[in-house]
């Protein structure tokens, strides 16, 4: 009888759903709030609980930019998500930059992969946020995992609230950890950046070739790809570079 007991129990544990680690997200909350120097922390709502953005406003705003970080991190990382967060602000962008579901920091690709449909109900209240501020133009930003979370998004509800999107470092995995799914780019036909370090992970250099295939050949002609000279995956100290070859292209959108 114990024995039974105890398979049941493992059957009925590795049947559970795997959900995000919310004990660790509020950490990390509670380690950057009182710290953030510009912008606004504002907690949106999704899936019963809430979570931590940043919004930031510019002077003159074209539009807003949602920003999603990668593996682990929070909404004001200093690589890539500050850089960009406060960066687009001075070019005329409003900023959203939100925190995505985190698990344990030893966590790889495949422990997040049953996570990312969590992202999706964010995503949603914060492109709902930002309409309410009186944003017309909403343009998605998503760095490595949040890149993978944003592509689920893409998968779930396609890309008609969102008006063109920037990928950075995409298709980041782990060792003898291939990408599950592919990333659905036969369905993206809006404006599309697509930015990668030339030192970054060796599967986002492999599939570079291969995103840019898929996106000419179902036609996409606003679909661009840049490789950044001496960048990272994490683009250590080249947040400037990184501003500069977003800004540039947001600059063609307006």
């Amino acid at each position: 009888m114990i024995r039974i007991s105890l398979l049941l129990l493992l059957l009925i544990n590795s049947s559970m759903a795997v959900s995000s680690d919310l004990a660790r997200e509020q950490r990390l909350m509670d380690e950057i709030v009182d710290s953030i120097l510009d912008g606004d922390a504002e907690m949106l709502s999704a899936d019963g609980h809430e979570f931590l953005s940043i919004y930031t406003e510019a002077d003159e705003a074209s539009g807003a930019v949602l920003i999603l970080h990668g593996r682990g991190f929070h909404p004001d990382w200093a690589d890539v998500v500050n850089p960009l967060r406060v960066g687009l602000v001075e070019e005329g962008w409003n900023s959203l930059s939100i925190q995505l579901p985190v698990l344990e920091k030893t966590a790889k690709y495949y422990d997040y992969v049953p996570v990312f449909s969590e992202a999706t109900p964010r995503i949603d209240a914060a492109i709902d946020f930002l309409k309410q501020q009186g944003n017309k133009k909403i343009i998605l930003i998503a760095h490595s995992c949040g890149a993978h979370m944003a592509m689920q998004y893409v998968r779930e509800r396609g890309e008609k609230d969102f008006d063109a999107f920037v990928g950075i470092g995409m298709g980041a995995t782990d060792y003898k950890q291939p990408m599950r799914k592919s990333f659905p780019l036969e369905q993206m036909k809006k404006p599309m950046l697509d930015i990668y370090g030339a030192e970054d992970f060796p599967a986002v250099k492999r599939l570079a070739g291969e995103r840019a295939r898929l996106m000419s050949a179902q036609g996409n002609h606003q679909f661009t790809q840049v490789k950044i000279a001496e960048a990272n995956h994490y683009f250590t100290d080249m947040g400037e570079p990184l501003l500069e070859t977003i800004a540039d292209w947001l600059e063609k959108l307006k």
